[in-house]
C-alpha cells in the first residue's frame, strides 16, 4: 500500500506543473491581447488631451467674451496692465484675466469700488497637447486673424485686437482630421 501512495504522490506532483507548451500558449495569448489593447489605450490618451484642449479654449474664450462685455467691447490685453500703460502684451492679457479690473483695463489685486470686474480666470491653463505641452505662456499676435502658430515654447497665441486665441500647435489631432490650431 505504501508503494501505491508514493506512486500516486509522484504522479500528482508531475501533473500539477505546467508544460512548456502550455506556458508558450499563455504568453502568445497575452501578447495578442497587449497588441490589441496598447494602441487603444494610447489613442484614448490622445483623445483626453484633445478634450482638455477644447475645454481650455472654451474657458478662455468665454472669459475673453465676458471681459469684453464688461469693458465696453475692449478685449483683454488692449489696454494697460496695472497702470503701466503697456498694451498688447502677454503680461497685460494675463493680469487682466486673473486680477480685478476697472472699465479702462487697469488692474488691482483686490476688489474695490474702482476695480469691480473679474477675475475671469484663476490662471492661464497649460497647453495640453504638442511639443509645448504644459506651457502656460501667451504669445501676442496683433497682425493675424486668426493668430498664427509660432514655433517656440509658448502655449497659446492671442490677438488682443480681435480676442481670438489658439493653442500654439499645428500638429494634427488624434484622428488626423484637422490641426490643433484650428480648434
Amino acid at each position: 500500500m505504501r508503494g501505491l501512495q508514493t506512486s500516486l504522490s509522484a504522479n500528482a506532483a508531475r501533473t500539477s506543473a505546467f508544460s512548456l507548451t502550455e506556458l508558450v500558449i499563455v504568453v502568445v495569448i497575452i501578447g495578442i491581447v497587449a497588441a490589441i489593447a496598447v494602441p487603444r489605450l494610447s489613442s484614448g490618451a490622445r483623445g483626453a488631451d484633445e478634450s482638455a484642449l477644447i475645454g481650455s479654449l472654451s474657458a478662455m474664450r468665454r472669459a475673453i467674451d465676458i471681459y469684453s462685455a464688461e469693458h465696453q467691447g475692449e478685449f483683454p490685453g488692449r489696454k494697460g496692465d496695472g497702470g503701466s500703460g503697456a498694451a498688447n502684451t502677454a503680461a497685460a492679457f494675463i493680469s487682466q484675466m486673473t486680477k480685478y479690473s476697472k472699465v479702462d483695463g487697469h488692474v488691482a489685486s483686490a476688489r474695490d469700488a474702482e476695480h469691480p470686474f473679474g477675475p475671469y480666470l484663476r490662471s492661464v491653463p497649460p497647453l495640453p497637447v504638442c511639443a509645448n505641452k504644459g506651457s502656460m505662456t501667451v504669445l501676442i499676435d496683433v497682425t493675424n486673424s486668426p493668430p498664427l502658430v509660432v514655433p517656440g515654447t509658448q502655449g497659446w497665441v492671442y490677438n488682443p485686437r480681435t480676442g481670438e486665441i489658439i493653442g500654439n500647435c499645428d500638429d494634427a489631432n488624434g484622428d488626423g482630421s484637422r490641426a490643433y490650431d484650428e480648434y
